[in-house]
């Protein structure tokens, strides 16, 4: 593994963790880990040797030209320290792994435990039938009953096939890491990346989960662009406006009660709060 930074003296760690592919549609939990390493300049503690994890059919090196300089990067997973005002965020991204993912998982653990992360956050995005044109559902639940009761979550009760986020998931269970899970739902019919609206809604959700304010930059803007520019294409083929009306009625259909709609005032309020503070 490459080295740098230290994990010492790390401030009220929490550890933020997002892979690509299958628990990544349309890059929208990737693209959170890419943001807060953007905005606050994270540096890289480690990344994992390529050789041991990933299939390079798969997961192929790319070449660039810097200066003139041919630049090879290898596929991997890294892990970034990043400073916010009042605590720091440990960062972990990269493809998910193609081998040995029982490994892979002992030694991201084993990172995790020597931090004493406060909480685990989990990022993932899924391809559903929800419309761009409505706010991005995220479904956000907590790994053990007390934390899903502390933070106002679901209990966690999934069963069936998982990536690599959910094997990290159950391990950290295993020894006492407490875990929450953001899975952002993102429209199957405009997949491409990036979708920066469903990453919008990842980082709010985040912001909530650990009660700090996180600099959004422009991605509001960035996220009413890309509808705009969504409803422009869709606007050319009458069969999927049809379609995608449908959608919208069937979301409207089922519009928060009066107690979710408190709810969510309430972390807007809190949200504001922060931004204030």
């Amino acid at each position: 593994m490459a080295q740098a930074r230290g994990l010492r003296g790390l401030r009220n760690p929490v550890v933020v963790a997002a892979f690509g592919g299958w628990n990544d549609a349309s890059e929208a939990a990737t693209g959170v880990v890419d943001h807060l390493a953007e905005k606050y300049a994270a540096e890289l503690h480690f990344a994992v040797d390529p050789e041991d994890y990933y299939d390079f059919q798969v997961n192929r090196p790319t070449t660039r030209l810097v200066d003139g300089t041919r630049i090879l990067e290898w596929p991997t997973t890294e892990v970034l320290i990043a400073s916010l005002p009042t605590r720091d965020l440990v960062l972990i991204g990269g493809p998910e792994p193609n081998y040995h993912w029982q490994q892979f998982v002992a030694a991201m653990v084993s990172m995790v435990r020597s931090v004493q992360p406060e909480i685990v956050v989990l990022l993932g995005s899924m391809l559903t039938d929800a419309p761009h044109t409505r706010p991005v559902p995220v479904n956000s639940t907590a790994g053990n009953k007390e934390l899903a009761e502390e933070l106002g979550l679901e209990l966690s009760d999934y069963e069936g096939p998982t990536g690599i986020l959910g094997v990290l998931a159950a391990e950290c269970e295993t020894i006492g890491i407490p875990v929450v899970s953001l899975w952002a739902s993102v429209p199957h019919y405009v997949a491409e990346p990036p979708n920066p609206k469903a990453t919008l809604a990842l980082l709010t959700q985040l912001e909530d989960v650990l009660n700090l304010p996180i600099d959004f930059g422009d991605l509001a803007e960035q996220a009413d662009e890309w509808v705009n520019q969504v409803n422009e294409l869709v606007s050319e083929d009458p069969d999927i406006t049809s379609y995608i009306t449908a959608l919208e009625e069937r979301r409207d259909e089922a519009a928060p009660n009066g107690e979710t709609i408190a709810a969510e005032f309430e972390r807007y309020l809190r949200r504001r709060d922060r931004r204030r503070g």
